[in-house]
């Protein structure tokens, strides 16, 4: 567990990122990424990969075009990353400790939701194997799909729509967001919430100081410091 430089506040609610903290599909998109960029003889990068994590659709193709200059549209570019993820990630597995964690808070009546920059069509995919799983959750925003959600991660307002439709309407700073990724963690804070991170370990470690507590796995986690019942 990392040091902590401001104290932790009590919170009510809690909001989880998705890919990458409750699934396994970071790898997923590092093969679709790869195979992509291999069809136009240009070589992926690890780097390119942490840089538009957490993003919507939209950002990661006018990454992938428009920064790194692939040669096709975006639209070419979505619909390829479409097509790749479809055929990887049939089968996602759930990261350790997403399990214990979300089962607890569910169980002690704690409001928790899911905020993800994943649209309808690649949310079902990649969730088909864990549908009682994602049933424990309040509500789910699917950032690329939401109307309500008019700019992605790193904006705040995929975490203020999300805590909005809490029946409880908690203030954001009564909120702790879930994330593995910068842009989230950004966004999250920006939103006023408090932040956990479980982050790629081959983050830079500069791209973590944002977050209020810094996690190697969900399972270092102790729901008590933030006031929640404790295991």
């Amino acid at each position: 567990m990392s040091m902590r430089s401001k104290p932790l506040k009590c919170i009510t609610n809690v909001i989880f990122d998705m890919d990458g903290l409750l699934l396994d599909t970071e790898i997923h998109y590092e093969k679709a990424f790869e195979n992509i960029m291999k069809r136009y003889d240009m070589t992926f990068r690890k780097e390119y990969q942490l840089k538009i994590l957490g993003c919507d659709g939209d950002t990661i193709s006018k990454y992938f075009v428009d920064h790194l200059g692939l040669p096709c549209t975006h639209e070419e570019f979505q619909s390829q990353k479409d097509a790749e993820m479809d055929r990887l990630s049939q089968h996602c597995s759930v990261m350790p400790g997403a399990q214990k964690l979300v089962e607890h808070l569910h169980k002690q009546k704690i409001p928790i939701a899911v905020a993800t920059s994943s649209g309808q069509q690649s949310f079902d995919l990649k969730t088909k194997d864990h549908k009682e799983f994602f049933k424990l959750f309040d509500h789910i925003v699917l950032g690329s799909s939401d109307p309500e959600v008019k700019k992605g991660k790193p904006a705040p307002d995929i975490f203020l729509v999300c805590a909005s439709r809490f029946p409880n309407k908690p203030k954001p700073e009564d909120c702790l967001v879930f994330e593995d990724s910068p842009n989230g963690i950004q966004g999250a804070n920006a939103a006023g919430m408090q932040t956990v991170m479980v982050p790629d370990p081959n983050l830079d470690k500069e791209m973590t100081k944002e977050a209020t507590m810094v996690l190697k796995s969900l399972e270092e986690f102790k729901p008590e410091l933030f006031g929640l019942p404790a295991f």
